[in-house]
């Protein structure tokens, strides 16, 4: 929904929320997943739900809310409490600010008086952290503390060790490191989200005094949309890559038009500069895993000469597809998504025509596309949106491009076979199939939350649910990483489910069966079922059930257990079925083509 990306009026929102919620509720389309969040606050939250909610149903999350009563956020966490242990969250959130600092330092402390003080506060939160943590394993996230309203010591307040203002930096500092060390730990940063809306603005101390809001109510929406972007990033609903525009969008200028060598680009003039700096964000986001494409109506050479100039900061090789011709940008965006094999809506497109913008946005659904303006707002629209909002930087993340022109080139060799089977072989490919480990946990995560066609079950995991699984002893879990003579394909395949006894019969429930798109045609997925099957005889389980719950996206799987050698049991209406696989019968290995480590 448009009004609830950046730049969106908050005032709007605050005053048609019902109305909103009720539109985003009612599209079709729109598979949502539930989570149950626990908000543990300090202050008032209630406003804080209303409007969280909504930009949560925005990004497909549906969220089942526990409120804790006003300032019960300690007694919750490490006390207890019936109702919160009864709701058993995925996620908690706790809501504290400055108002919930209790003791500031005093003008006559010593500064070892104030580093106990330090110490104590922090060993409060800590001790809220770790209850959490043990008690649901769920993903926790805290606020940090914005800015004191006032300072007793003026300029002074940030360098004496008495001022509030020294006093919270220490204390961020604090909560940053803790972050840094702890899995499933996340910073909401209202430090930064509070200066950008200013810090005069962010609290009434009125409305504190009168209704315990410990922010201001026009403050709601930025900090609501804030802590929404942690939790869809947690929960996989981050876009993959960029689609761009190159005329006035990566340059000043028509390149076909006014020629390479008269592009904005460089350091000559400020739109130049302007424009570097644009190039410099956007190439910034390959280190972090984002894919970066083309889609530009242009002569393909004049697109690459504008790339070539030696003052460009994006070159060809930075794009892993561009699509430079005079074919309606949609479906040029269609045709990279289906040579990458993600979805269409995995993108963010990146325009400076309105024109364009609308006729992609409404031909491609679930596509994201900011609406930028001036070419100085490129950065800051598309910033603020935290369309890639990161949670963890991986080994995975780092070699994602390169993942994808490995794929490509595999492609290539295909057509070069007369016989898939001798292609697959060809592929020299090795895997590793094991239980889960801890080094692969947030990888693992990530695939529960983005894969969605091979995907027979589709629930989604934080990595606090991973750990949670494979720390139970009921359950079975494997990884799957695929290598070939092409490259590292990494953790690809994931599969886990849990064990019940009927009677005499042991079984085996697969609670979910997921394979990243990369690696469609394999054989990974026989290659897994064959260890599967290793696993459960060991554990003297005698049969084992699959799932399949059909979705938009997932239809490639509907016959998945088939191909495996499962009896289909049951069938509904909608779709839905059930297969059995008797393990006292003898099973065939589908697997052809891959050595298992």
């Amino acid at each position: 929904m448009k009004q609830l990306e950046y730049p969106y009026d908050s005032d709007y929102i605050l005053r048609k929320k019902k109305a909103i919620r009720r539109e985003l509720l009612a599209r079709e389309g729109i598979q949502y997943i539930g989570k149950k969040i626990a908000i543990l606050g300090g202050s008032t939250t209630s406003d804080i739900k209303q409007i969280l909610e909504l930009f949560l149903l925005n990004y497909g999350i549906k969220p089942e809310f526990y409120e804790s009563e006003y300032n019960r956020y300690y007694e919750d966490a490490v006390f207890g409490n019936p109702e919160l242990d009864e709701f058993m969250p995925d996620m908690v959130f706790i809501h504290t600010t400055t108002r919930n600092i209790s003791l500031y330092p005093h003008i006559t402390d010593s500064a070892a008086d104030i580093d106990e003080l330090i110490s104590s506060t922090m060993g409060r939160f800590e001790q809220i952290w770790q209850r959490l943590s043990d008690k649901f394993k769920c993903t926790i996230i805290q606020n940090n503390f914005e800015q004191p309203y006032y300072r007793l010591l003026g300029n002074s307040d940030l360098t004496d060790i008495h001022g509030r203002l020294n006093f919270i930096n220490r204390l961020n500092d604090r909560f940053c490191q803790y972050a840094q060390t702890h899995e499933n730990f996340f910073i909401n940063d209202i430090n930064y989200i509070s200066s950008v809306f200013g810090i005069k603005k962010w609290a009434d101390p009125g409305d504190w005094y009168r209704y315990k809001y410990a922010l201001s109510v026009t403050a709601i929406p930025d900090f609501a949309f804030n802590l929404a972007r942690i939790i869809k990033a947690v929960y996989g609903r981050n876009k993959k890559a960029f689609a761009l525009d190159m005329d006035n969008t990566l340059w000043g200028g028509i390149v076909g038009d006014d020629g390479p060598e008269n592009i904005r680009i460089g350091h000559e003039d400020a739109e130049s500069e302007l424009y570097t700096e644009f190039q410099q964000y956007i190439k910034a986001h390959k280190d972090l895993g984002i894919l970066l494409t083309v889609a530009s109506k242009n002569d393909e050479e004049n697109a690459l000469a504008g790339l070539a100039r030696p003052d460009s900061t994006l070159t060809k090789d930075d794009f892993i597809l561009i699509k430079a011709n005079w074919d309606n940008k949609d479906r040029n965006i269609a045709n990279i998504a289906k040579e990458l094999n993600i979805g269409a809506d995995s993108f963010v497109f990146v325009d400076d025509n309105p024109v364009e913008r609308a006729l992609v946005e409404n031909q491609i659904h679930g596509i994201s596309v900011p609406e930028v303006g001036a070419p100085e707002t490129y950065i800051d629209v598309i910033d603020s949106n935290g369309f890639f909002e990161v949670t963890g930087i991986s080994e995975e993340d780092i070699k994602r491009g390169g993942m994808y022109k490995a794929n490509m080139e595999r492609a290539k060799a295909s057509a070069q076979f007369d016989n898939y089977d001798e292609y697959l072989k060809s592929l020299e490919m090795t895997a590793e199939i094991k239980p889960f480990a801890p080094v692969y946990m947030a990888r693992i995560a990530e695939l529960t939350n983005k894969s969605n066609q091979f995907n027979l079950t589709t629930k989604r995991c934080s990595q606090a649910e991973i750990e949670k699984f494979a720390s139970d002893p009921a359950y079975i879990t494997l990884y799957g990483r695929l290598e070939d003579k092409f490259g590292d394909n990494g953790v690809v395949a994931v599969t886990f489910g849990h064990e019940e006894e009927y009677g005499s019969d042991k079984f085996f429930h697969i609670d979910l069966w997921l394979m990243s798109c990369r690696v469609l045609k394999r054989g990974m997925e026989f290659a897994m079922m064959d260890e599967l099957i290793k696993e459960a005889k060991s554990r003297n389980i005698t049969k084992i059930k699959g799932y399949y719950y059909p979705t938009a996206k997932n239809k490639m799987v509907r016959d998945f257990y088939g191909l495996q050698g499962f009896e289909k049991i049951r069938e509904m209406e909608d779709g839905t079925s059930e297969w059995l696989l008797d393990l006292d019968k003898p099973h065939k290995s589908g697997n052809i083509a891959i050595k298992v480590n």
